[in-house]
C-alpha cells in the first residue's frame, strides 16, 4: 500500500509513517484502522502508540528488520499506520464549502501535499485533485500535507471543469491563478473575502484551457523573476483569501 496506489484503492485505505502523522491523525480522530510499531522503537514513538491503544486502535509489533524493509523514507520512522479513507466526509465538505483549492494537472507530490498544507493553514473547507493529477494518498504527498491531510477532506480524480460548474452554481467566485496576463492584474484588486475557489494547474502547462473562471490573477514580481514554485503561489494566493476574510469579519483573527 506505501508503493502501490492500486492496493490502495482496493483497501479503502492509505498508509501515514512516523510519529508526528500519527500523533497528527490521533488529534483530529481519523479513522484509525491499525498501528504497526518496530520492535526497538524509541520512547517518543512508544508514547504516540499508547495513545493509540488507549484510543482503542489495534497495534501490532513488527519483528526485527521489517520496519526497514516497509518504510518509503530514507531513514524509517519505526510506525506506521492504516487510516480509512473517508469519501462521504469530503463528498459532504466540498458540498458546503465556501472555501476551495483545486490543483488541476499537478503532477509532483510535494508540491500537491504542500499546497494541501497551506489550503489548511489558509482556512480552506475542501481540497480537490484533479483528474490526471497526483495520487491523493501517495506516501510523500502524506508527509507533506503535515497532518492537514487530517484537517480538510480531500476528493481526488475530479473532473475540474465540473466542479468549478458546481462551485459557480453555489456562488462561489472562481479564481484562476496565472504565470502572466492576469485579468485583474494581483490577487488583492479581487474581492476574495466571500465565497471563493482558487484553482492552480499543471507545474508546467500551467491551468487547462476550457476550465469556466471568472476571473484569472497573476502575484506580481520583481522583474527577473519568471515564476514562483506551484505550490508557493498557492500559498500566497491561498493566505490572500485568509487575509481579507479576516478583514470582512469572517476568518480567524
Amino acid at each position: 500500500m506505501l508503493r502501490d496506489g492500486r492496493a490502495r484503492d482496493a483497501a479503502g485505505s492509505f498508509v501515514i509513517e512516523g510519529p508526528r502523522l500519527l500523533a497528527a491523525a490521533l488529534a483530529q480522530r481519523a479513522p484509525l484502522d491499525a498501528v504497526f510499531v518496530a520492535a526497538d522503537a524509541s520512547g517518543a514513538i512508544r508514547e504516540v502508540v499508547e495513545q493509540s491503544a488507549q484510543s482503542g486502535v489495534r497495534v501490532e509489533w513488527l519483528s526485527p528488520g521489517v520496519a526497514e524493509r516497509l518504510g518509503s523514507t530514507v531513514a524509517p520512522q519505526g510506525v506506521f499506520a492504516l487510516v480509512k479513507r473517508d469519501k462521504q466526509r469530503a463528498t459532504d465538505a466540498f458540498a458546503a464549502a465556501d472555501f476551495v483549492v483545486i490543483a488541476d494537472r499537478v503532477n509532483d507530490p510535494g508540491n500537491a501535499g504542500t499546497l494541501w498544507r497551506s489550503a489548511a493553514a489558509a482556512g480552506a473547507d475542501a481540497y480537490l485533485l484533479g483528474r490526471g493529477s497526483v495520487d491523493a494518498y501517495n506516501p510523500k504527498l502524506v508527509r507533506a500535507t503535515a497532518g492537514a491531510c487530517f484537517s480538510v477532506p480531500v476528493i481526488d480524480d475530479v473532473d475540474v471543469a465540473d466542479a468549478l460548474e458546481r462551485c459557480g452554481a453555489r456562488g462561489l467566485v472562481r479564481v484562476g491563478a496565472v504565470v502572466t496576463g492576469g485579468a485583474t492584474a494581483t490577487p488583492d484588486a479581487v474581492d476574495l473575502s466571500g465565497p471563493v475557489v482558487v484553482v492552480l494547474g499543471h507545474e508546467a502547462r500551467g491551468l487547462s484551457s476550457d476550465l469556466p473562471l471568472d476571473v484569472t490573477v497573476t502575484i506580481p514580481m520583481a522583474a527577473g523573476t519568471e515564476s514562483l514554485n506551484l505550490a508557493m503561489a498557492g500559498t500566497v494566493l491561498c493566505f490572500e483569501v485568509a487575509r481579507q476574510r479576516r478583514a470582512a469579519g469572517r476568518g480567524p483573527a
